[in-house]
């Protein structure tokens, strides 16, 4: 497949998110930067959010996966069903009742300012580090698909790539965001059905058939039954139910878009529909991964892991299946990074700058402000990727979920604890207690052999991190006689 053409098409679809960017981001505010001046549609908020919820990792990484797990991820993914579920009708209805902009803000409002800070300043870790995680690995395969064919470094192509994120989102934010998110999502979505559809005819097999095959070969096993695997469907479900309240429900990006929405009743119709769609868009995406592997089988390529369907997508395939694999690749990349650059300025401006709150500053100098802090996290994005090029993974979803068990424990802990008690929480203590857990966490992990045995330690490692703040915050705090909430 020739590069050029491969390297004309990213550029002819980066005119067009141009074009949706500058007509949607005209006259645009800070809040229709921040979140979409309250008036987003939720149907396309929905839609749009399967992309930022799936991003370029799972287009490559949970279809690498299935000869390693079987379609055990499907637990995972029961588990975000009921995540959602939580979200839609205990956090939505919190969020809306307090006319938040920053979900952080609800921190400050039950404990104080040090828990406010520090809910911030760990979704801006959690974010950058998850966002680059992903962008990473999508970031690569063009790099060794293209830019490696026309001798450009790989940190060119991570700058120009997210240069033009940037040049999309810098006017707009949210408000653009909702639309080329819908985009993107339709494309990624399209790129995966029809890439399904090819391997089917071109193996000349049905699904049943197909199914079949992967089940002789133990590809199609879903629920796993050892307590001490780390793949037991109550490890897995429960896990993926947290790492859904955390990483969406806690989350500013995902939330911030949540947000926009006009009133409480569609956002929840909108979370609703979101997990239902999801559920079945990943169930296709591990059917997707059996196909490749039986593909790859009957051409006797030896890839595996997240350079298996790339290296099938661009070097296996016909020229016009490799043109919809980019396509759909980046418009799962975009969706994950765009959205989480714009929720990181938002978080920054809003929570730690305090930007809103400072009555000197006019319309003109907080968008200053902001543009700037946009540029920054730009500038941030370019340095993490670098990192991650530099320790590298064979699978990016293991480390995106390890490092999310971390970072994303501390505001479990906290937003749990506000919700489920009426307790006063020595705020200043707060800062220590959300370090002190995952650092304990990070010790059990290590040493789980030792100390556990047999038993392994999971996706759970998030709920046990959130149950140290928790337990922590519990210790530092002394009953109140009336809720705060």
């Amino acid at each position: 497949m020739s590069p050029v053409l491969l390297f004309s098409i990213v550029v002819v679809y980066f005119i067009v998110l141009l074009v949706v960017a500058w007509y949607t981001g005209r006259n645009s505010s800070n809040e229709s930067f921040f979140i979409g001046n309250r008036n987003s549609n939720w149907m396309l908020v929905a839609f749009g959010m399967i992309g930022t919820s799936l991003s370029g990792v799972t287009f490559v990484s949970v279809p690498g996966d299935v000869a390693k797990n079987s379609f055990s991820y499907f637990q995972v993914t029961i588990g975000y069903l009921i995540g959602y579920l939580v979200i839609a009708f205990v956090l939505l209805p919190l969020y809306y009742r307090l006319k938040l902009t920053s979900i952080y803000h609800y921190l400050e409002t039950r404990f104080g300012v040090a828990s406010y800070k520090t809910g911030a300043s760990f979704f801006i870790l959690s974010r950058t580090l998850g966002a680059t995680a992903r962008l990473y690995l999508v970031v690569n395969i063009l790099q060794e698909a293209i830019m490696n064919q026309f001798g450009i470094p790989f940190w060119v192509t991570t700058l120009v790539i997210l240069l033009m994120i940037l040049l999309y989102t810098f006017e707009g934010g949210v408000k653009t965001i909702v639309y080329t998110d819908t985009l993107q999502t339709t494309c990624m979505l399209l790129g995966l059905v029809l890439c399904t559809i090819y391997i089917l005819h071109s193996m000349d097999i049905s699904m049943g058939e197909s199914i079949n095959r992967m089940s002789q070969r133990g590809m199609t096993r879903i629920f796993f039954g050892d307590p001490d695997s780390k793949l037991f469907f109550l490890k897995q479900i429960l896990g993926g139910a947290f790492i859904t309240i955390t990483m969406t429900g806690m989350d500013q990006e995902m939330m911030q878009k949540n947000i926009s929405v006009k009133t409480l009743k569609d956002a929840q119709k909108n979370v609703v529909t979101l997990s239902l769609i999801l559920m079945v868009v990943l169930l296709l995406f591990l059917f997707l991964g059996g196909l490749l592997y039986l593909y790859a089988e009957q051409l006797n390529v030896n890839v595996k892991g997240d350079k298996l369907f790339p290296a099938l997508a661009l070097n296996h395939m016909p020229a016009y299946m490799s043109i919809i694999f980019i396509v759909a690749l980046i418009s799962a990349l975009f969706p994950s990074a765009d959205g989480a650059i714009t929720a990181l300025t938002s978080c920054f401006c809003i929570d730690i700058l305090g930007i809103n709150r400072d009555v000197s500053l006019g319309e003109r100098e907080r968008k200053a402000i902001r543009q700037r802090v946009h540029l920054v996290f730009t500038l941030i994005f370019l340095l993490f990727v670098m990192v991650f090029k530099w320790v590298s993974s064979a699978s990016m979803i293991g480390v995106i979920l390890i490092v999310a068990s971390y970072t994303y424990g501390p505001l479990l802990g906290l937003f749990s604890f506000g919700i489920l008690t009426n307790r006063r929480v020595h705020d200043k203590a707060v800062p220590v207690i959300a370090v002190v857990a995952p650092l304990v966490c990070l010790l059990l992990d290590t040493y789980q052999s030792s100390i556990l045995g047999e038993f392994k330690i999971g996706l759970e490692l998030l709920l046990i991190n959130g149950l140290l703040m928790f337990a922590g915050l519990w210790i530092f705090s002394k009953p109140a006689e009336k809720t705060l909430l």
